[in-house]
C-alpha cells in the first residue's frame, strides 16, 4: 500500500515549511494567508537504516525505500465550510489520504500574522476539526435522502447503510470524530475526512505547549510530534509517528538486483503482504521463505540463515512481522 497524508491547519502555522522539509521540494512560502492555493504534492522516503544495511549486505544494484506521499493544501479558516477564505472545496484534494496531519502553531512570533490574532493551539485545533466535520456533514446530508429512497425501494445495501450514515450525521453535527465507522462501506465510499486517523505536528518549543493539549491529543488516540520547524532540517520521527498511529509496518525484499521496503498493515498475512509487491502474488501465493532482519544480520545472509535453521517456510496463515525479509513463491 502507499501511505498518503494530507497536511491541514490554519494559515501561517508552518504547513508549507513542513512540506519543504519533508520533501525537499521548493514551494511558495510567504507570510500571508492562502499562499498555497493548488495542493503541493510530494513524496518522501520512509527513514529506515535497515534498508541501507540490507542493500550493502546484498550488494544490491538498486535501493528502493517505502515512501510517503504528502499533500499540502491551503490554510483553512473558521467558516471555511460557509465559504470564508478560500472555502473548503480544496479539501477534495485530500479525500483519499490514509491520514490527516494537523499542524498546530505553538511558536509565539509577533512577526508572523495569526488569522485569529492570538496563538491558542487548543482553539485552533477545534476550528480545524469543526471545519472538517462540517465538510463531511455536507456530503452526508446530500447522500442521506438518496439512501432513504433506495432503502424504501428495497435495496439491501441501502438498508444496511442508512442507520450507519444516520449515526455518522449525529456525530458530525456535534463536531465529533467518526473514526469508529472508518471501515464501514458507506463511509469509505464517501471518503469522509473525520474518519481518518490524526497525527499532530506541534510547531514550536515543548516548553510552550499547554499540558491540556497533550491530554486532549492522547484522549483522542492521535499521534503527535513536537518540532520547531524554523530550525529543523528533517523530522523522520513524524513519519514514524504516522506509522505507529496507523498501525503500519515495513517488510523487505533483498537481492543483487534490488533491496526494497514495503508498507503493509500490522497483522497482514503473507498473501496480503505479497500483494503489496504485485497484485498477482496475492491471488497465486503458494508460500514464503522468511527470515527476520535481526537473524539475517546476525548470520550474515541467506545461505547462513538457512544453515542455522533461521530461514523458515511459511504458508497462507503466517502473519508478517515488522522487519521480516520475504521471498515469495507463487503460481
Amino acid at each position: 500500500m502507499k501511505l498518503s497524508i494530507g497536511i491541514v491547519g490554519l494559515p501561517n502555522v508552518g504547513k508549507s515549511t513542513l512540506f519543504k522539509i519533508l520533501t525537499k521540494v521548493q514551494v511558495n512560502i510567504a507570510n500571508y494567508p492562502f499562499c498555497t492555493i493548488d495542493p503541493n504534492i510530494g513524496v518522501t522516503p520512509v527513514p529506515d537504516e535497515r534498508l541501507d544495511t540490507l542493500t550493502e549486505m546484498s550488494k544490491s544494484k538498486k535501493k528502493v525505500p517505502a515512501v510517503v506521499e504528502f499533500y499540502d493544501i491551503a490554510g483553512l479558516v473558521k467558516g471555511a465550510s460557509q465559504g470564508e477564505g478560500l472555502g473548503n472545496a480544496f479539501l477534495s484534494h485530500i479525500k483519499e489520504v490514509n491520514a490527516i496531519l494537523h499542524v498546530l502553531r505553538i511558536f509565539p512570533s509577533p512577526d508572523i500574522i495569526h488569522v485569529e490574532a492570538t496563538v491558542d493551539p487548543l482553539r485552533d485545533r477545534e476550528i480545524i476539526l469543526s471545519e472538517l466535520a462540517l465538510h463531511d456533514l455536507q456530503i452526508v446530508e446530500r447522500r442521506l435522502p438518496k439512501l432513504e429512497t433506495e432503502a424504501k425501494a428495497g435495496s439491501k445495501e441501502a438498508k444496511q447503510a442508512l442507520p450507519i450514515l444516520t449515526k455518522v450525521r449525529e456525530h458530525l453535527s456535534r463536531g465529533e470524530s467518526i473514526a469508529e465507522y472508518a471501515d464501514e462501506v458507506i463511509v469509505r465510499e464517501l471518503q469522509l475526512l473525520r474518519s481518518r486517523k490524526l497525527v499532530y505536528l506541534l510547531n514550536g518549543r515543548e516548553a510552550d505547549i499547554p499540558a491540556s493539549l497533550f491530554d486532549t491529543i492522547r484522549a483522542e488516540g492521535a499521534g503527535y510530534v513536537v518540532a520547531d520547524l524554523e530550525n529543523a532540517t528533517e523530522i523522520p520521527e513524524l513519519i514514524r509517528a504516522a506509522y505507529k498511529t496507523l498501525g503500519l509496518i515495513t517488510f523487505f525484499t533483498t537481492g543483487e538486483d534490488e533491496t526494497r521496503g514495503w508498507t503493509i498493515k500490522e497483522g497482514s498475512k503473507a498473501p496480503e503482504a505479497s500483494g503489496a509487491i504485485h497484485s498477482d502474488f496475492q491471488q497465486k501465493f503458494i508460500r514464503a521463505e522468511v527470515v527476520h532482519y535481526d537473524d539475517f544480520i546476525k548470520t550474515g545472509g541467506w545461505a547462513e540463515a538457512r544453515q542455522k535453521g533461521l530461514l523458515r517456510v511459511e504458508g497462507k496463515e503466517y502473519i508478517v512481522k515488522d522487519g521480516d525479509i520475504l521471498v515469495v513463491r507463487h503460481g
